[in-house]
């Protein structure tokens, strides 16, 4: 991941949200076209889509027969903005977005994060990233020079003036845009604009440290495309999105370009300061966990070509095995457990893992890590079960992901022969206590949700023709 310790890129001196002119659809069936975060959606998930609406946003993030057609979902946005499918919003705006349903009601904030590395202590990771999808998401987001969804950072706001706010316009002001989608939830949208309401946002937030909860290798993406551009501009940005400033500050929210001229006091001493641009910064929602704590869930494992039998062989003996007839019984089991335990299934019965041999888990995890850290049942499947137990690597190609369906695991595990591996879901704080270290947990150990919908906002990096009338709109300009 690149460092945003190098000079030539601008560094913001906290938590920054910018507004941004969105990009919405136009369409009257506003559910039919949004879609879940794209590392959420099977290939069966990827046609329903697209049979439930023919401008359904899977076209351009998972894009074409293979779902890497980048230049294809390149046209396809052009074609959608040319069309008025899509149309930029006249003003820049932060968006409050607000989720509902049965036990379910969350509220955040989307707009531009200022991108800073880890090493800045604003945005934090707590997930590892691999290679493979970093490179999917990077060629997508450079093809299209866009971001299509929103990444999810969660914040400590301590009731303050942001979260007071979000609240108060959720339960007073009409929304911009509200659907229901098939999974029971509602989404409503607010534009806020009002120059006093976005300093008071940013006043508020500039202080304060974020935890990326989902969309890791899209935040790297951004670092990584940032890092591109700037060497590709040869470190100097003008705003091709109407973006001046100074590095730090990412402009005066509520003023005409959505980050103009900011006060001498707020530019950083030393060098030069480098003009910072869209591509300094990318598309997010904010949420405030004390107001609204996440739901933290699971992600599965499918080990292919690994028999149940010949998994179940080689554990037994670093491990406590216990057999169950069924998976409702084998799950409600692995629920009970309190240290590291995994739930073994794609046979005729389930079998519990639980109890390692304290020796042979000491003997196997790395040095230098937290107590914390090798406690997480992640950390012992990736550096011990895996590698040492069954001789698999920890990889893309050599472990499949199910995000929080164990039924959907045991059948994938059935149809490539090989065994699904259960987990129980992280506790947030143990995440939270991991990530405050510096330390990361290993890759999908976490899905916290509710997720943002796909489709709802999307944001534009360059000049396009986003108004539909053929005239060229810069995406953080309002429209002439």
């Amino acid at each position: 991941m690149p460092s945003m310790a190098n000079p030539e890129l601008p560094v913001p001196d906290g938590l920054v949200l910018r507004p941004f002119r969105g990009i919405r659809f136009t369409v009257d069936d506003l559910a039919g076209v949004t879609s879940p975060p794209y590392d959420l959606i099977d290939e069966a998930g990827v046609r329903e889509l697209l049979d439930t609406h023919p401008n359904n946003v899977v076209r351009l993030i998972l894009p074409g027969s293979d779902r890497h057609r980048y230049a294809e979902a390149r046209a396809t946005l052009h074609e959608w903005l040319s069309s008025g499918v899509l149309a930029a919003d006249d003003r820049p705006a932060l968006y409050v977005y607000e989720q509902s349903g049965p036990g379910i009601l969350q509220r955040g904030l989307i707009g531009d994060v200022g991108l800073a590395g880890p090493e800045s202590n604003i945005i934090l990771p707590h997930e590892d990233v691999m290679p493979g999808p970093v490179a999917d998401r990077l060629a997508l987001m450079s093809t299209t020079e866009a971001n299509l969804e929103p990444i999810f950072l969660l914040y400590d706001g301590a009731g303050g003036a942001t979260t007071r706010l979000v609240d108060r316009i959720a339960a007073s002001r009409p929304p911009l845009a509200e659907t229901e989608t098939s999974d029971g939830l509602r989404h409503r949208l607010w534009a806020v604009t009002d120059a006093g309401e976005l300093a008071s946002i940013d006043a508020d937030l500039r202080p304060r440290q974020a935890l990326i909860a989902d969309g890791h290798h899209r935040y790297a993406t951004y670092l990584e495309l940032q890092r591109e551009h700037r060497t590709a501009t040869g470190g100097e940005e003008a705003g091709s999105d109407g973006v001046t400033g100074t590095a730090g500050t990412g402009g005066t929210p509520g003023s005409a370009s959505s980050a103009g001229s900011v006060s001498p006091s707020s530019v950083p001493a030393g060098p030069v300061p480098v003009e910072p641009g869209p591509w300094d910064f990318g598309l997010a929602l904010l949420v405030d966990s004390t107001a609204y704590p996440p739901n933290l869930k699971a992600i599965h494992r499918v080990v292919p070509g690994l028999p149940p039998e010949e998994a179940l062989t080689k554990a037994r003996g670093s491990w406590r095995v216990q057999e169950h007839p069924d998976l409702a019984e084998g799950l409600a089991a692995l629920e009970k457990t309190t240290g590291p335990a995994y739930l073994l299934a794609g046979g005729d019965l389930v079998h519990l893992l639980s109890d390692p041999d304290l020796d042979q888990l000491e003997h196997a995890m790395p040095p230098g890590r937290s107590a914390g850290w090798r406690a997480l049942n992640t950390s012992v499947l990736a550096e011990f079960l895996l590698p040492k137990v069954w001789g698999t690597d920890d990889d893309e190609r050599s472990v499949h992901i199910v995000h929080h369906d164990p039924e959907a695991a045991v059948r994938l595990a059935r149809t490539c022969g090989g065994t699904a591996v259960l987990l129980r879901p992280l506790a947030v704080d143990d995440v939270l206590a991991v990530a405050a270290q510096g330390e990361r947990v290993p890759r999908k150990s976490t899905s916290f949700g509710p997720k943002p919908r796909t489709g709802l906002v999307l944001r534009l990096l360059t000049d396009m023709e986003a108004s539909g009338s053929g005239t060229p709109v810069p995406a953080g300009d309002p429209a002439p």
